[in-house]
């Protein structure tokens, strides 16, 4: 796997589709978003084996588990080289904690994209907890 030659317009044309989709468990969360964001870049969904087969944040859990992962930041953690927070470039994926419990962003400079409940949202940089990098 690795970022297809034009990654960047991808990703762009990427959140802009994403940008007033609501939150939703199961078909628009922070994973599937994450999951989304690397598909448009490399031409492969990192999800694909979880798509579908949830609709509840405790479905979700139920899922990984019997996968052998804690949550969805483990499954990035299996997937994607962790890298320093100050080293995350556009692309890559970031965690973070919000009052639900941890989510995944992408980061696009001096902020993250992340889901809100009514679409994109952005948070600074530094609110990240972990960095991947997708290569």
């Amino acid at each position: 796997m690795g970022r297809l030659i034009n990654w960047q317009a991808r990703l762009v044309t990427y959140m802009a589709d994403c940008r007033a989709l609501p939150f939703q468990i199961g078909s628009h969360d922070c994973a599937l978003f994450a999951a989304g964001a690397v598909a448009a870049m490399t031409g492969h969904d990192p999800a694909a084996e979880w798509r579908g087969r949830y609709t509840t944040h405790r479905g979700g859990l139920r899922v990984l588990r019997r996968a052998g992962f804690w949550d969805h930041i483990e499954v990035v953690a299996t997937q994607f080289p962790e890298i320093l927070r100050i080293e995350a470039l556009p692309g890559d994926l970031a965690a973070i904690n919000t009052i639900d419990g941890p989510a995944l962003g992408v980061v696009q400079g001096a902020a993250i994209y992340v889901l809100r409940p009514d679409g994109l949202g952005l948070v600074p940089r530094n609110a990240a907890t972990r960095a991947f990098r997708v290569e």
